[in-house]
This record gives C-alpha cells, sequence and structure tokens, in this order.
C-alpha cells in the first residue's frame, strides 16, 4: 500500500528550503561587511546606532555614498546625529576612525595589511561554517520529522530514505553557493 506520507516529505523540505536559503542570505550579509580594502556602503549601512532613544541602522538616518574607492561618506538628515553615528563607527569592529565636519562623516579605509587580510579570510570561514551549522540543524529536524513518522507507521523506510537523499542534495547545492560566496569574497580580500 502507497503511503500518503510519501508526498508530505517532500511538502515538509520545501517548507524547509526557506530556512536554507535564509543560510545561504545570512552569510550573504555578514560577509558584506566584511572589509576588502575599497569603500563599499554595506560596511556601515546596518551599524547600530542609539538614537533619541530608539535604535536605528545607520542608513535609516543618512545617506551613505562612496565617492572615492577608499572613501564612505555618510551624511545624516538630522546634522545632530553625526556624533551618534561616530560613536556606533568608533564602537564597531571595524576598526575605522572616523573625521566629522557640519556636512557629515568621512571614512578613509586604510589598505589591508597581511595580518587583517588572514583574520578577515579566517572570519569569513567562519560566519560559513556557522551558515552551514544552522543548514544541517534544519535538516536533522526534517529528518526526525521523518522518522517519528516512520516510527508511528504514517510513512514508509523507503520515505525515510528518499528524505534522506533529498536533504542531502538540498544541503550540496547550499554548500556549493556558501563557499562560491566565500571564494568571491576571498578574492577581494586578496586583492
Amino acid at each position: 500500500m502507497l503511503s500518503l506520507f510519501s508526498m508530505d516529505y517532500k511538502t515538509l523540505i520545501n517548507e524547509r528550503k526557506k530556512d536554507f536559503n535564509a543560510a545561504a542570505e545570512w552569510v550573504k550579509q555578514e560577509i558584506a561587511g566584511i572589509r576588502t580594502g575599497r569603500a563599499h556602503s554595506s560596511m556601515v549601512e546596518d551599524l547600530v546606532v542609539d538614537y533619541v532613544g530608539s535604535k536605528l541602522r545607520v542608513r535609516e538616518l543618512a545617506t551613505i555614498s562612496v565617492p572615492e574607492p577608499r572613501v564612505i561618506f555618510i551624511q545624516p538628515w538630522d546634522k545632530g546625529a553625526i556624533p551618534l553615528i561616530e560613536k556606533a563607527i568608533k564602537d564597531s569592529p571595524l576598526g575605522l576612525n572616523p573625521t566629522s565636519d557640519s556636512s557629515g562623516i568621512r571614512l578613509t579605509i586604510p589598505p589591508l595589511t597581511e595580518d587583517r587580510r588572514k583574520e578577515f579570510t579566517r572570519l569569513l570561514r567562519q560566519k560559513a561554517e556557522e551558515a552551514k551549522i544552522k543548514a544541517r540543524q534544519t535538516r536533522e529536524d526534517v529528518l526526525k520529522k521523518v522518522q517519528n513518522a516512520v516510527r508511528e507507521k504514517t510513512a514508509r523506510e523507503d520515505d525515510l530514505r528518499n528524505a534522506k537523499e533529498e536533504l542531502q542534495k538540498v544541503i550540496d547545492e547550499l554548500n556549493k553557493k556558501i563557499d562560491d560566496l566565500v571564494k568571491r569574497k576571498e578574492t577581494e580580500l586578496a586583492s
């Protein structure tokens, strides 16, 4: 007799694909903030600023531009936010020293030293591994549900085997996507 659950594990996997994709997106966002010696607005746009009792991101308080390859210019809409944004930058792990005037904040990105490149590469790989761990946890969660269904006789052993194979394909695809993101960023760091 064909189990009704044989299609349910596919539905379950498809429903959880958004969690797998979220892991890849998380890595993409995390590594965007790792500086490569070139200025990029994503380096500062998500920094949190304590502004008038609220926690806001820099991108919610200012216009961020890159007028030169090694310069980021932050122009707050409220000039009173300049010292608050400066403090957020100084407190961040970016290691940048902001300079400000009445129109905004200028960040000059220094060239990377070899030690900083190695440190950023290590951080990059750590972020990638964290995302892969999240994906494996999601895979294990799905497999537990299918295993419980097999124990409760609402699914067959074949469903479990097929779910494992399907999930492995999803994990392999996700790992490739994450590895590609890491390789691109490592290339940027090396140049």
